[in-house]
């Protein structure tokens, strides 16, 4: 056998890519922590958003469209999310998860709250008659009512982000 080639480059590289950084637990015990149970509730009501926008038959599609991509976006991130910390990926992928998760929490916030305020914008517009091409919109009550209630629970899974962000940077920051 022959000795290994010298490194001349002058960097060590032990510490060239350093160990990932996870301080959640992987497995299912991730669903008995904060963190968890925060994500559990993101897709939850996440995806009860996208039910009750579809469900009003997108009456505003301009609007609405962003708000339902935000949703199922945000919803498949967080299950992919969770299923890598649930099948222990994050012990596979040479990764600092604790900044993932902190880069990923803010972005999604950011981008469900600009949805929530869309989907208030939109509902709060529903009870005059929009005009546009010469085509008058103006929602059934039963569309208005599941707008109200999309409005309400894309703020609740906005709140659900800026807690799991708030812990994701307590986490990264340590």
């Amino acid at each position: 056998m022959s000795a290994p080639a010298p490194n001349n480059t002058g960097v060590n590289p032990n510490i060239a890519f350093p160990a990932p950084r996870i301080t959640l637990p992987v497995g299912l015990p991730v669903l008995q922590t904060y963190s968890g149970v925060l994500i559990c509730l993101e897709i939850l009501f996440g995806a009860l958003v996208w039910i009750l926008i579809a469900a009003s038959n997108v009456p505003v599609p301009l609007l609405q469209g962003w708000v339902m991509f935000v949703s199922i976006t945000a919803c498949a991130c967080s299950i992919l999310y969770l299923l890598a910390y649930i099948f222990g990926i994050v012990l596979r992928v040479e990764v600092d998860w604790n900044f993932l998760d902190f880069a990923y929490h803010f972005v999604a916030f950011v981008c469900y709250f600009g949805a929530s305020l869309l989907e208030a914008a939109t509902t709060a517009g529903a009870t005059h008659s929009i005009i546009h091409n010469n085509v008058s919109t103006l929602l059934s009550q039963q569309a208005y009512s599941l707008n109200v209630a999309a409005t309400i629970f894309s703020f609740v899974v906005t709140m659900c982000y800026v807690c799991s962000f708030l812990l994701a940077l307590r986490r990264w920051k340590l």
